[in-house]
C-alpha cells in the first residue's frame, strides 16, 4: 500500500511518511489513511484522498475504483470518529461525491464569514498565502470608492476574495460550479454580507463590455490556464481597475499583453510564494486604464 504524491511528471506514487510542506495535522493522517485503505474493499488498485484543512478540522474526500458497501461505510464512520474528522465523502472514479459519514458541521472562515464547502473544494494552498493574496487584492482597489460602488469577482469559487472585498464595496460573485455558488450564497446570507452569488460559466459565457461597465473594479482569481475569452472582453471594457490573480506566469504574460493592447497599464505586481519548493508562483497584478 503506497500513500503519497505523484512523482514529478509521473503517475507513479511516491510513498510518504512525512512532508515538510503539509500542515502537521495533515501529516498525522498519512499513517492512519494507510491503515484504513488496506482494509477498504472499495479500493481495488488505486484511488485518491483529497484532504482540506478547515476550521472544523480535516475534511476528507476519498475516490476509489470499487463500490462502497455497508461494511465499508461503517469502517469510514469509525475512522472519522477515531481521527476526529467531521465529514468523510466518497466517490467512485470521477462521479460526484456523496457523504459517507458526517459527525458534525464543516466550515471555513473566508474574510470572517463561515462557509460550508463541498467535499474536495478548491482552496488556497495555505492560510498565509491566502492572507497575502487578499491583502494584495484589497491594496489594488481604488483608494476611494463611491458609496454605492460595485466590484465584480470573477471565478469567485467559495468567496475567498468576495467576502474581504465586501468590506469595501458591494460584490457580485460569478462562479460556474453550482455547489460553490450554493455554499457562497448560503455563507453570504447567514452573515448578511454584501455579496450576490451568480452561477455563470465564464469560459463559455464571459461577461461582455456592456455588463462590465457598471463596476468600479473587476477581480479575477483565475484557473491555471487563465481566461482568454474573458480577458479579451475586459480589454474592450471601460472598467477602471482590474486585479488579476494567477498561479501561472505564462498565462499571466499572455493575458497582460491583451490588456495592454486594450489600453491598460500595470500599477502594481505582487509575487506570492505559496507553493513552497516548487516552480509555481502566485501573482497579483493590478491594471488601470
Amino acid at each position: 500500500m503506497l500513500v503519497g504524491f505523484h512523482g514529478r511528471g509521473s503517475d507513479t506514487v511516491t510513498d510518504l511518511a512525512t512532508c515538510l510542506v503539509l500542515d502537521p495535522r495533515l501529516v498525522a493522517l498519512i499513517e492512519p489513511l494507510r491503515g484504513l485503505l488496506k482494509r477498504l474493499a472499495a479500493l481495488k488498485r488505486e484511488g485518491s484522498a483529497v484532504v482540506n484543512l478547515l476550521e472544523t478540522g480535516p475534511d476528507l474526500l476519498l475516490r476509489t475504483d470499487g463500490v462502497l458497501d455497508a461494511p465499508a461505510r461503517s469502517l469510514l464512520a469509525a475512522f472519522a470518529a477515531e481521527q476526529r474528522i467531521p465529514r468523510v465523502a466518497w466517490a467512485q472514479g470521477n462521479n460526484p461525491p456523496e457523504t459517507a459519514a458526517q459527525l458534525g458541521p464543516v466550515s471555513i472562515a473566508l474574510g470572517g464569514v463561515a462557509v460550508s464547502p463541498q467535499p474536495g473544494a478548491f482552496l488556497q494552498a495555505s492560510p498565509a498565502g491566502e492572507a497575502a493574496i487578499v491583502a494584495a487584492v484589497l491594496a489594488g482597489l481604488p483608494a476611494k470608492l463611491p458609496p454605492r460602488a460595485s466590484v465584480a469577482d470573477l471565478f469567485a469559487g467559495l468567496g475567498t476574495l468576495s467576502f474581504p472585498l465586501a468590506a469595501r464595496a458591494r460584490v457580485t460573485a460569478f462562479e460556474g460550479m453550482a455547489d460553490s455558488v450554493a455554499a457562497l450564497a448560503a455563507g453570504a446570507g447567514k452573515a448578511g454580507a454584501r455579496v450576490q452569488a451568480v452561477r455563470r460559466d465564464l469560459d463559455r459565457q464571459p461577461l461582455v463590455a456592456k455588463e462590465l461597465q457598471s463596476y468600479a473594479a473587476a477581480v479575477l482569481d483565475l484557473p491555471f490556464n487563465g481566461a482568454a475569452a474573458q480577458v479579451l472582453l475586459l480589454a474592450k471594457s471601460v472598467v477602471p481597475r482590474i486585479v488579476y490573480v494567477s498561479c501561472n506566469p505564462a498565462a499571466l504574460a499572455r493575458d497582460a499583453q491583451v490588456l495592454a493592447q486594450g489600453g491598460y497599464r500595470v500599477l502594481a505586481a505582487t509575487p506570492v510564494d505559496q507553493f513552497l519548493w516548487s516552480p509555481h508562483l502566485e501573482s497579483v497584478v493590478v491594471f488601470a486604464r
